[in-house]
């Protein structure tokens, strides 16, 4: 199958090549992300494959239907940037990574709290000048605190797992609770009320119409006093605008963000040369008590084979009629 590839950078191609090895599709590689301007590059292709910051909003959909695009094919989980209705009403499929690897987010989600709280981060740039003073670098135990994850999939569940091994009191909200997790003593209360209890407090949920800005001006006066808010999932689970305010004012002990809501112009790119027109971002990385990285939670050998041979085999499905249904949405 012919597949168009957006958003790739040298490591996705990589890891997709060495996949292919096993399916043969015809690849073709495409730096630029797609969006309307650069949906036409599409036309001929049967399958368009795509990342966490593409748009394929229902304008782009219709687009790439015209020019003969039968199968959208993302290289992810999440599927918010997605118009599904558009899809359907031109009769494209559209298939997901419904897992990878759990463990590289749910690992880095604990590392980032770490490197945040113990201000590893920070001794690491002082010592790189020489500077071995521990001024200000004063950290908490983990153990005994109370641990609020709000989403316990695959990697939530994981983080929770994590956490309770430190010694933590973990709890947990999810539509759904995890019975694994129930067993062994979590317990899942309200969301407002792990909002109110969590000294961390871990975002791992869906982004969806009613998870958007989960943390705003409004629930974040909800929150306990000092927590730190660790989010590896969706950028826009979080107010950015209302959540600075918080972190001034000290409501908000600190912050590691390894997603970011306005990061589709920034995330995945070399920006260092030139100048980010983003105040509010500009703003939060002034913070010594934020911590952000670019988007790389999932960065792991293991996740990045796991996605891209899913990602192929599911192309290879549609091709044959034969599409898992788990990784349809």
């Amino acid at each position: 199958m012919k597949i168009a590839v957006f958003s790739t950078q040298p490591y996705d191609r990589k890891f997709l090549r060495q996949a292919n090895t096993t399916f043969n599709h015809e690849l073709d590689f495409f730096e630029a992300r797609l969006e309307i301007k650069t949906a036409v590059i599409a036309a001929g292709f049967p399958i368009v494959c795509v990342f966490v910051n593409d748009d394929v909003s229902a304008q782009v959909i219709k687009t790439l239907a015209q020019n003969g695009t039968k199968m959208i094919a993302l290289r992810c989980a999440g599927f918010n940037n997605v118009d599904l209705d558009a899809a359907k009403a031109n009769n494209i499929t559209v298939a997901r990574v419904p897992r990878y690897s759990p463990y590289a987010v749910a690992e880095y989600t604990v590392g980032m709290f770490l490197s945040l709280d113990r201000k590893i981060h920070r001794a690491w740039d002082r010592v790189r000048e020489d500077n071995f003073n521990l001024n200000g670098l004063v950290g908490r135990d983990l153990h005994g605190k109370t641990v609020g994850v709000i989403g316990t999939g695959h990697i939530g569940s994981l983080v929770a797992k994590a956490f309770s091994g430190f010694g933590c009191n973990v709890i947990a909200h999810d539509a759904v609770p995890n019975s694994e997790l129930q067993k062994i003593g979590i317990p899942y209360h309200g969301r407002d009320e792990v909002l109110r209890n969590s000294d961390v407090l871990c975002l791992h949920t869906p982004l969806t119409p009613e998870t958007k800005h989960l943390i705003n001006a409004q629930t974040i006066k909800t929150l306990k006093d000092g927590v730190v808010i660790v989010n590896t999932g969706r950028g826009a689970l979080i107010d950015t605008a209302a959540l600075i305010p918080a972190l001034e004012n000290g409501k908000v002990r600190g912050a590691a963000l390894d997603v970011y809501e306005n990061e589709v112009n920034l995330f995945f790119k070399d920006m260092s040369e030139k100048i980010v027109r983003d105040p509010v971002f500009q703003r939060l990385i002034t913070f010594p008590n934020v911590l952000v990285t670019g988007h790389q939670a999932y960065f792991t050998e293991e996740a990045l084979h796991s996605i891209c041979h899913t990602t192929l085999n599911n192309v290879a499905q549609f091709r044959d009629g034969k599409v898992d249904p788990s990784v349809l949405v």
